[in-house]
């Protein structure tokens, strides 16, 4: 028999399961969300024809180390950075490259980092337009920049051009004036130099004396632990820590650990392996070199010109080697590498020009290709690693218009040399040593560059000449 009673059935209501929300209340909007004011903006200048291409959309690239939901959605809701710097309230004198957006959409949201561009991409107008953005937003308040002192002047000219609107204050004079400016709060931005630092450190470590920011240019400069400059900037009082370098390792590991204890202290050890350092570093630092964003650049040519020395040249040349030849062989087992090196650069002094009548190749070929270059209103720079041949080419030379900036020149001139070479019409030719041209110079206005002679490191030629004229501000 399958017969059965019929089952029994309850039903009852289901309630809606309780949904948790959140809810986050973010600062008012910064200013360069500015409603329009009826005038049309500026257009961006670009910097260097390009293809047409899809207008792209950089954000901003919060750290992995930010835990809180709220934290990443205010990142995450700001509008692109293009569209940012296109806006009235925030005029841009040239277009940034894509690569150099995404140097800023890194710096922007992070409290520790190293922007470790090669040198020539530019570190400085990223750091400053960062900076800028920052202080519109409301996030930074007092900001100290801490530079070598030959680049102060290139600091504050750099301001000038990218965030004019920006009031700094220059810490220099005696003492009594460096104190006040220390505590002088009405300027947002205060740039120092290392040297100054070791003067003014009761001061500075102060700890009344605290800020939003510190960035430290040329940061390899604190790379060895136990100095006391590094000593002096890890001590400083501040919620952000920047570094701008672009050698972050220049002989081991061990640079970049000194660096990251300016960033954060303890992050790194040593006698890590460097697969286990770069994991762990990889989210604070960003490098870029010419080769990873060559299309975003304007292409460079380069041209080795050999030339034959003149009779007298080479008269004494000859001449110059035999003697010196004999007196290494007389040296017998007292003979050293320098007593070599003397001889070479007795050559290559020859080869510059001749002792005895001031004979040139070099200085004839040099005279004939500046012809063209100033025909064509361009500017030029020469450099040379001895002051005193810059002296013999500025005698046949002044005509074009010659300007000098080398270890002879006060620092207080050097500024004005700059610019008076980028802004008179008649100042074609500028001759520079590599010594005073190697550091943080932005010649990029130049399109025309003459090595006269080569420095013993040929990475020291490279890096005074090629491309400081080649960088991008």
């Amino acid at each position: 028999d399958f017969s059965c009673e019929s089952p029994k059935t309850i039903s009852f209501r289901l309630g809606r399961p309780a949904v948790k929300t959140y809810s986050y209340m973010f600062p008012e909007l910064p200013e360069w969300r500015t409603e329009p004011t009826g005038k049309k903006p500026q257009s961006l200048k670009k910097p260097t024809p390009k293809a047409d291409c899809e207008k792209s959309s950089t954000r901003l690239k919060p750290p992995t180390d930010i835990v809180k939901l709220e934290d990443r959605l205010y990142y995450m809701l700001q509008p692109p950075l293009e569209t940012i710097l296109s806006s009235e309230s925030m005029h841009m004198p040239f277009e940034p490259f894509p690569y150099q957006y995404q140097g800023i959409a890194f710096l922007y949201p992070r409290y520790a980092a190293i922007l470790a561009d090669e040198m020539g991409l530019g570190k400085t107008m990223q750091a400053i337009t960062s900076m800028r953005l920052l202080l519109r937003a409301g996030e930074l308040r007092n900001i100290l920049l801490i530079c070598p002192k030959p680049l102060v002047s290139n600091w504050k000219n750099e301001f000038a051009t990218w965030a004019p609107e920006i009031p700094l204050c220059i810490i220099e004079g005696d003492q009594t004036r460096r104190h006040w400016q220390w505590h002088h709060q009405s300027a947002p931005l205060k740039i120092a130099n290392y040297e100054l630092l070791m003067r003014d450190r009761d001061v500075v470590l102060d700890p009344r004396l605290k800020f939003d920011l510190v960035v430290l240019d040329e940061a390899q400069r604190i790379k060895n632990r136990s100095s006391t400059t590094s000593q002096i900037t890890r001590a400083i009082s501040r919620s952000r820590s920047w570094a701008l370098t672009g050698t972050p390792v220049e002989n081991s590991s061990e640079d970049l650990v000194g660096i990251f204890e300016f960033l954060s202290p303890g992050y790194l050890q040593s006698g890590m392996t460097a697969r286990r350092m770069a994991k762990a570093a990889g989210d604070y630092i960003l490098r870029r070199t010419k080769d990873k964003v060559l299309t975003d650049l304007p292409p460079k040519m380069y041209r080795d010109a050999e030339l034959d020395l003149t009779p007298e040249q080479w008269c004494s040349y000859k001449s110059a080697e035999e003697d010196g030849v004999v007196q290494l062989e007389g040296l017998g087992e007292e003979l050293t590498i320098q007593h070599v090196f003397e001889l070479v650069l007795r050559l290559k002094q020859i080869c510059n020009f001749d002792p005895a009548t001031g004979a040139s190749s070099k200085l004839e070929r040099l005279e004939a290709d500046l012809e063209e270059v100033v025909a064509s209103g361009r500017k030029a720079i020469v450099f040379s690693q001895w002051v005193g041949v810059l002296d013999k080419i500025r005698e046949r030379l002044h005509r074009f218009g010659i300007l000098e900036y080398h270890g002879k020149i006060p620092h207080k001139k050097r500024e004005g040399v700059i610019s008076q070479f980028k802004e008179d019409p008649s100042k074609h030719v500028i001759l520079m040593s590599y010594g005073a041209g190697s550091v943080g110079l932005n010649l990029q206005f130049c399109r025309y560059v003459f090595l006269f002679d080569r420095w013993w490191n040929p990475e020291i030629g490279r890096a005074s000449c090629r491309e400081r004229v080649c960088s991008v501000v």
